[in-house]
């Protein structure tokens, strides 16, 4: 009951209302069992006198007690429905906003479909239990109890036959609640599992048919599903033993009454109204009875609903702002990005070695370093430290003077942008992926284009595609559409960033231009133009530090050309730490750093290292075409 328990500051905030509905649906039910003591009545009396008139008030009695019914039932309704809806969305909303600003790390240990079965299927598992199975669970034995009151009251015979079958009916559902409540665990997690492997097979489509790997693909899905057909039929026996006892107990119980009534009839010491109300009060008590088996399926399921909530709201926040929360910064500061690493080093929480040792570095503002290593040496990780994606498990990394840790995380993470080899866009337009990185704007508020089109995905048919042109653009810019180029509108920032990105060309060339759906992560593009777009997002926004991680290893070498010229257009205004593995790249920094065994063991600038460090000469290539392409770029 503690993760149900947890809810109640929520519940508590409208609490009024809840409780007026609980009233509601304990007295649509509850009003139904005078119904039976008016028909005993009728019998015994009006019936057995021959007095039609007489049956008048109590028919009119019985028909308001419909009514009365009916309306209880539609206005708990029309209550409950926004309240619960309204608390669903408020748990997602919450569990989103959690998942936003946990560890990285932390998504990385959990399979994605096991985030998505939480933030969906459990959470509409919670609303419908607090809608409806939490009232009725509370509300259903009170009935009963009422009920069994009321054939004590007819005759004390008939309170003893409810009170024997209560017995073995609570006996036989608490043996049953623990294996209900495993298997429905198991379900649940498995549900997960089969989330994360459909979410897998859809992304990597492209890899299982490339190595026909489909039937594989199949095999495995289908032993997940059998796994979770297996636990459902679990459920489903439990839950038919549970049903079983709910059903036939009270059965006997009817017949118990039927028995008793009869003998007491023929003995003289009972009426034949008293005998009817009772069996009538028996067959209205079945309904409750009988829903408690479901109702308890559903609270166990609503247990394990709230435990795996739960259990992602309590994971750490290990990046937090200084007072240990997370909260947007009012106002935006200037800063002029002097970055200094003071002995950082970086473990794995699961690592007993860090992968980076004492590491010491100072970029002055507007400068451009070059990080460069071996695969494995921890150049991303070193990246991933500046705008707090990791942090540092022992020294300091100071941004004009001042420990990134006591900056906001908002605040930092509008200073620092960022552009990973590994591009992530989203299922939405061109536009919306490149404004991303206007850290001041809105990105929902950015006017779209007038294209007199719906935004069709950038490999709609009839059109050229993205992909069906050569990654370098060289062919020349397409005609600019009307509204699609505009370097004065109100999409000028995204032009401007998609040009420095060369990228402006094969986005005029979609179907939509910048209104184009991309598609999911964006993967009706192709790798090199995936990565100019992500990268016009880093620099859309002019960013004080800009952190670019190797982000034109897809595009060919004319692209990359073109790309690092309007680069050093714009890097003079931020202080820019590069990953790079081209020796054209080296060469766009202003000074290069060597990343060996987690260490930085050498500084200087590209040329200067191509003398003396062999190290780097290797890293680079071999030292004379290393110095013929970096000459060539510079040309």
């Amino acid at each position: 009951m503690r993760s149900l328990w947890r809810f109640w500051p929520d519940v508590r905030a409208r609490l009024g209302v809840y409780l007026f509905i609980f009233v509601l649906t304990l007295g649509s039910m509850g009003i139904a069992l005078l119904v039976p003591m008016i028909t005993g009545w009728i019998v015994d009396g009006p019936i057995a006198r021959g007095d039609f008139a007489g049956m008048l008030a109590p028919l009119a009695l019985i028909l308001l007690i419909g009514i009365a019914e009916a309306a209880a039932v539609w206005l708990r309704r029309r209550l409950i429905a926004p309240i619960t809806s309204r608390w669903e969305v408020l748990w997602r909303e919450r569990l989103y906003d959690r998942l936003q600003y946990v560890a990285v790390g932390v998504h990385d240990a959990w399979p994605a479909g096991q985030l998505l079965s939480r933030a969906v299927n459990d959470l509409s598992q919670l609303r419908r239990f607090f809608a409806f199975g939490l009232q009725f669970l509370i509300a259903s034995p009170l009935i009963v109890l009422g009920g069994g009151i009321i054939l004590a009251s007819l005759h004390p015979y008939f309170g003893i036959i409810a009170i024997a079958a209560a017995v073995p009916t609570v006996t036989a559902i608490a043996v049953l609640e623990r294996r209900y409540r495993l298997a429905s665990r198991s379900a649940q997690d498995t549900m997960g599992e089969i989330a994360t492997d459909v979410e897998e097979a859809v992304q990597g489509i492209r890899i299982l048919k490339a190595f026909g790997r489909s039937p594989w693909a199949a095999q495995r899905f289908r032993a997940l599903s059998e796994r979770l057909r297996g636990f459902e039929l679990t459920k489903a026996y439990v839950d038919s033993w549970m049903f079983d006892a709910a059903i036939m107990i009270p059965v006997l119980a009817l017949t118990a009454i039927l028995a008793v009534g009869t003998w007491g009839v023929i003995g003289g010491w009972m009426t034949v109204g008293q005998v009817i109300a009772a069996l009538t009060v028996t067959m209205f008590l079945r309904m409750p009875i009988e829903m408690v088996g479901f109702l308890l399926a559903d609270f166990l399921m609503s247990v394990t609903a709230a435990n795996r909530y739960w259990e992602v709201m309590d994971l750490p926040l290990d990046i937090t702002d200084p007072d240990g929360e997370i909260s947007e910064d009012p106002q935006p500061h200037s800063y002029a990005g002097h970055i200094r690493f003071d002995a950082v080093e970086y473990r794995f929480a699961d690592a007993e070695e860090p992968i980076l040792a004492h590491i010491d570095l100072d970029i002055a503002p507007g400068e451009t370093l070059a990080l460069v290593g071996a695969t494995g040496t921890g150049k991303t990780a070193l990246a991933a430290l500046l705008p707090r994606l990791q942090d540092v498990t022992a020294g300091s990394i100071t941004l004009d003077g001042a420990d990134l840790r006591d900056f906001r995380i908002n605040e930092l993470r509008r200073i620092v942008s960022v552009a990973f080899e590994d591009p992530v866009l989203f299922s939405t337009t061109v536009r919306e992926n490149v404004a991303m990185g206007l850290k001041h704007a809105d990105v929902r508020a950015l006017p779209a284009a007038e294209t007199g089109t719906s935004g069709r995905a950038a490999g709609a048919s009839g059109t050229e595609t993205a992909t069906s042109g050569p990654e370098s653009g060289t062919s020349g810019p397409a005609t600019s559409t009307s509204g699609l180029g505009d370097a004065h509108g109100p999409d000028a920032e995204v032009w401007e960033a998609l040009e420095i990105a060369a990228a402006a060309d094969f986005v005029r060339r979609l179907p939509d231009g910048l209104n184009t759906e991309v598609g999911e992560q964006g993967l009706s593009l192709s790798g090199g133009q995936r990565q100019r777009l992500a990268l016009a997002r880093a620099v859309i926004g002019k960013p004080r530090v800009l952190v670019l991680d190797d982000p034109l290893s897809a595009v060919d070498v004319d692209t990359e050309d073109r790309v690092q010229t309007a680069l050093r257009r714009v890097l003079g205004d931020s202080t820019t730490l590069v990953i790079a593995h081209r020796p054209s790249t080296a060469a766009l920094a202003d000074r290069v750093a060597v990343l060996e065994g987690g260490r930085i063991t050498d500084t200087g600038t590209h040329d200067e290292l191509l003398a003396r460090n062999r190290h780097y000469r290797d890293l680079m290539g071999a030292s004379s075409h290393a110095a013929a392409e970096t000459e060539e770029v510079r040309r």
